[in-house]
């Protein structure tokens, strides 16, 4: 059948199509110099309307698009457009029951997904959203026209409902499954730790994302969540004991975690491990051989030996090189030099030992070139790093020599080693799963350790805890935006967070938290402790009632309460302290760095040394050029690490805080913790 324009309305329309013709399955809208076929499987609408004298077919298509066909005579568009209409009409009942049969089989199969018994990743939505697009390319109709057609409705809005709002439906599905396994394992999260986990650690523990965040405040029970991250595993049968790696920063927190395993679990199968052991074993599997570590790793003093040689060496022999190591001592780090040969000066050695075993330290956990370390360089500082590089570069290979005499490697040799053994192929990857402790400690080398065993195996999953607000290791190497930016590195997955402290009490947690996150970058989450405290439980004091303050403190600390006395440095410890086991023979004091409380819990905490200056605190932003070319540059928020370490110090504390500050020099602290409202008392 076929519908043709008038002569006269052909020349008054001016328009390309003047005629239209019914297909098997579709029109054909054509002119003298144009042809357009229109499927019924594009076909949105048809709609016929009356000109003046003459008729007009309009051919609504996806996009907004319309074709439109002018000048016909009025009863014969009629006529070829009630039987066209009706043809369509036929067409389309039939291809929507192929449609809905479609759609339905889709339904099912999300259903299917839906109904497994395990937490759905973000893996399974794209693997919902792939199955959906491949439905919806499969109907034969428009997916505009499925509301047209009753029997395709629910299934068509429950396809949309996953494509529109995937990640929240997701999430709702991953709730419910959660509140059942909750409610399921009841007794397996009452008993699986010493206390009871709470709703959030709970939630953690089941949480199946490939790659998992647990944001984990002071005293919120990281610990407790991996240790039942592990049992759930098992319990649920989802890894083997030998198919699970806890990793730990320090052999004393991997023997903790191995205890607990033990005690808690009845498991020795699974072992907590340190990175550095962890490489240990990638390279005996990987090379049959058990890699030997220098005895320069744990010999603090022949380490700074063989340096601070090498140095005066250099020194003495070389004009050029002394000059340069003055220049570098005098100008940058703003260091008394005596004239003739400094480097015989016994006091600027012993000084000085402890920066060159930092600075090779940081290039060895570099580990390229000494000219990829430049061109890493901020270009700011890079010609000025170049020199201070090569007057390394002696130190370097003379470390590096020592260490092939010795026929061992250093511990980020160890790193660079295993990482090598994986990306050949050498090791194949037995883990499963793999639960990391402290990650905002992580440096990029171990991260890229990391990453080299899930490479290695696409199925491992990363479930790991981990706290931005104490991030205060970047002079080792490690990156806090390896928290905050967790996914970016880590690839797709989820974030839970641990709200309840279980250390210290609300008022501590309240200042505390507001005073950490006045920095803009710190990820901002809730921390909210069991018990109330009162407006005394922080307090700023001088720092010249320090000796009545201890002597208060004796008068009611319990014999096995601990009081634990900090400072910035170990040199600030104060001499009152050397007659503490006779002045006051019943209290457990205990001095340390604020670096050092990591991890520490105390009853009673006392900060020292909140004053401005050498030696303040916070310390003074002074890094060499090294640092500057081989660290992540610091945040431009103002003492953003320094600020992580007081948050460090006042956490430590269950019941009372102490903030020691100078009258005449006190520190920028001291007026923001009091406008945050800690008193300044006059004495304890």
């Amino acid at each position: 059948m076929e519908l043709k324009a008038t002569s006269m309305g052909k020349r008054l329309a001016q328009h390309p199509y003047n005629r239209v013709r019914l297909l098997a399955a579709g029109v054909e809208v054509s002119g003298d110099k144009h042809e357009y076929l229109i499927p019924f499987n594009q076909l949105l609408a048809i709609n016929c309307k009356r000109g003046m004298v003459w008729g007009e077919l309009e051919f609504t298509l996806p996009e907004e698009k319309v074709v439109r066909l002018h000048g016909t005579e009025w009863q014969e568009t009629q006529r070829f457009y009630h039987h066209l209409l009706q043809h369509w009409q036929r067409w389309s009942q039939e291809m929507s029951e192929i449609s809905a049969a479609v759609l339905y089989e889709t339904c099912e199969k999300i259903s299917q997904i839906e109904q497994q018994d395990v937490w759905l990743r973000q893996e399974a939505l794209q693997e919902i959203e792939r199955e959906i697009q491949r439905a919806l390319g499969a109907i034969p109709l428009p997916v505009e026209r499925m509301a047209e057609f009753p029997h395709c409705v629910a299934p068509y809005a429950s396809c949309c409902r996953w494509l529109q709002h995937g990640k929240a439906t997701l999430s709702d599905r991953n709730s419910r499954w959660t509140e059942k396994m909750l409610t399921q394992y009841a007794d397996f999260f009452s008993h699986v730790e010493s206390s009871p986990l709470n709703q959030a650690q709970a939630e953690a523990v089941v949480n199946g994302e490939t790659s998992l965040l647990v944001l984990a405040g002071a005293g919120s029970g990281k610990t407790s969540v991996l240790v039942a991250r592990a049992g759930w595993l098992l319990l649920r049968k989802l890894a083997q004991p030998e198919q699970i790696l806890l990793l730990a920063f320090g052999r004393k927190t991997a023997d903790e975690m191995n205890t607990r395993i033990v005690s808690q679990l009845h498991q020795d199968a699974i072992q907590a491990r340190t990175f550095h052991s962890l490489a240990c074993h990638i390279i005996e599997q990987g090379s049959n051989k058990m890699p030997k570590i220098s005895q320069l790793e744990s010999d603090d003093d022949a380490r700074r030996a063989l340096l601070i040689s090498v140095w005066q060496q250099q020194c003495s022999e070389k004009k050029a090189h002394a000059n340069g190591w003055r220049q570098w001592l005098t100008i940058e780090l703003n260091w008394q030099i005596d004239e003739g040969p400094f480097w015989e000066d016994t006091w600027l050695c012993q000084r000085l030992a402890t920066r060159l075993e930092y600075w090779i330290g940081l290039m060895r956990m570099h580990g390229g070139a000494q000219s990829a370390m430049i061109d890493d360089a901020p270009e700011a500082v890079r010609e000025l790093f170049s020199k201070r590089i090569k007057l390394l570069a002696p130190l370097m290979k003379a470390w590096k020599s020592a260490l092939k005499e010795e026929g061992a490697v250093d511990f980020s040799g160890l790193i660079h080693q295993a990482i090598a053994i994986l990306e050949k192929g050498r090791f194949i990857n037995p883990w499963k799963h793999i639960l990391v402790d402290e990650l905002q400690d992580l440096s990029p080398q171990r991260a890229a350790l990391l990453n080299a065993l899930r490479k290695q195996n696409k199925q491992t999953s990363l479930f790991a805890v981990g706290d931005d607000w104490q991030a205060i290791y970047r002079f080792n190497g490690a990156e806090m935006t390896l928290t905050t930016a967790f996914h970016h590195y880590f690839g797709q997955g989820g974030r839970c967070v641990l709200d309840t402290t279980y250390r210290f009490n609300e008022r501590i947690g309240d200042i505390a938290n507001r005073f950490i996150q006045q920095n803009p970058q710190q990820l901002t989450r809730p921390l909210r402790s069991l018990v109330k405290g009162n407006k005394k439980s922080i307090s700023l004091l001088p720092d010249e009632q320090l000796e009545p303050l201890l002597d208060k403190l004796s008068g009611y600390v319990q014999p096995q309460e601990r009081v634990l006395i900090l400072a910035r440095y170990h040199y600030l410890q104060p001499e009152i302290l050397q007659k503490a086991k006779t002045r006051w023979p019943k209290m457990q004091l205990e001095f340390m760095t604020m670096h050092a409380s990591k991890g520490q819990e105390a009853d009673y905490v006392l900060v020292l040394g909140l004053q401005s200056g050498e030696g303040g605190f916070p310390a003074a932003a002074r890094e060499s050029v090294i640092e500057e070319g081989l660290l992540p540059a610091p945040e431009a928020f103002p003492d953003a690490e320094e600020r992580r370490l007081a948050y460090v110090a006042m956490t430590r504390a269950r019941q009372q805080v102490w903030l020691l500050y100078s009258r005449q020099q006190p520190s920028v602290f001291v007026d923001e913790l009091h406008r945050l409202g800690v008193p300044q008392l006059r004495k304890p």
